[in-house]
């Protein structure tokens, strides 16, 4: 099952049942201690809620009458960096002194883990994600995002864009705040699906695309299994000596990244699609 949160035509917000061709409204108000989509995913049986709120007086919405939010209500959003080999590679390549520490991080048993993003900055698919006007060299990271709850359980899945300044990294690693947190640095969207059975990794493939006046200027794709950490260790890290009360959304890592000699251009559209979720599509701003 997959739940949103989307804008109705009468420009009214929902959480909504995510199906093949419509969404089914939620009524949110049976039941006194559900008020957002976090209650339902924080919930002991997600699936079960979900279907006892579906509006019954509502009749289904088609998917192009609605417009997605994001799916964050008051969550943290947080990131591991280097958990596929891709990722260890590039960044090596981008820091002429930190390289030594990539290298490490990548073997090590402790993850590198960063905050990311409050709720209220977090980029709704089809609104603009941002590269950093100090910035001559940024890239989108596609990343499998995991929302957690407040025990640190995995409740769902969706796609994340963790928007990265290489440049900025690569000019010293202690520069990863500003390259990784700024303003539309981070998309999410467009459904969470419910984390009822385990992902299989070699069949949850994370595509990118990106496209230049109408033009795909690069594309490339990895899978689950391509991950050299376990998603229930990544949550179990995060929560070490760290309560999130809202629970949190943890991005994964990429292993998905441009050559070098790419950086992204004002008016640039980036698809990133997991198999099993959906799609996420943000165009690009530079000022």
């Amino acid at each position: 099952m997959k739940l949103a949160r989307v804008l109705l035509p009468n420009e009214q917000t929902h959480v909504a049942v995510v199906e093949a061709e419509a969404v089914r409204v939620l009524d949110m108000t049976q039941v006194e201690s559900c008020r957002s989509l976090s209650d339902i995913l924080h919930a002991p049986d997600p699936v079960g809620l979900a279907k006892y709120l579906i509006h019954a007086d509502i009749a289904p919405v088609a998917i192009e009458e609605v417009q997605f939010l994001s799916p964050v209500d008051r969550q943290e959003v947080w990131a591991a960096g280097v958990t596929y080999k891709r990722s260890q590679q590039a960044r090596m390549e981008e820091s002429e002194h930190g390289a030594s520490h990539y290298d490490l991080v990548y073997t090590a048993d402790r993850p590198e883990l960063f905050f990311k993003s409050t709720a209220s900055r977090v980029v709704a698919p089809g609104d603009p994600v941002r590269v950093r006007s100090d910035s001559q060299w940024s890239v989108p990271e596609p990343e499998l995002a995991l929302f957690l709850s407040p025990d640190m359980k995995i409740r769902g899945y969706s796609i994340g864009n963790d928007m990265s300044a290489r440049d900025i990294e690569g000019e010293n690693p202690l520069y990863l705040p500003q390259a990784k947190v700024y303003n539309q640095s981070c998309a999410l969207g467009p459904v969470v699906l419910l984390a009822t059975a385990p992902l299989d990794p070699a069949e949850t493939r994370i595509s990118l695309e990106i496209q230049r006046q109408r033009r795909v200027v690069f594309s490339g794709e990895t899978n689950v299994a391509q991950l050299n950490r376990k998603l229930d260790d990544l949550a179990d890290w995060l929560g070490r000596q760290l309560d999130f009360p809202m629970g949190a959304v943890l991005l994964t890592g990429t292993g998905v990244i441009p050559p070098d000699e790419f950086t992204l251009e004002n008016g640039d559209l980036v698809s990133i699609e997991i198999s099993g979720i959906g799609r996420l599509v943000n165009p690009v701003v530079k000022d």
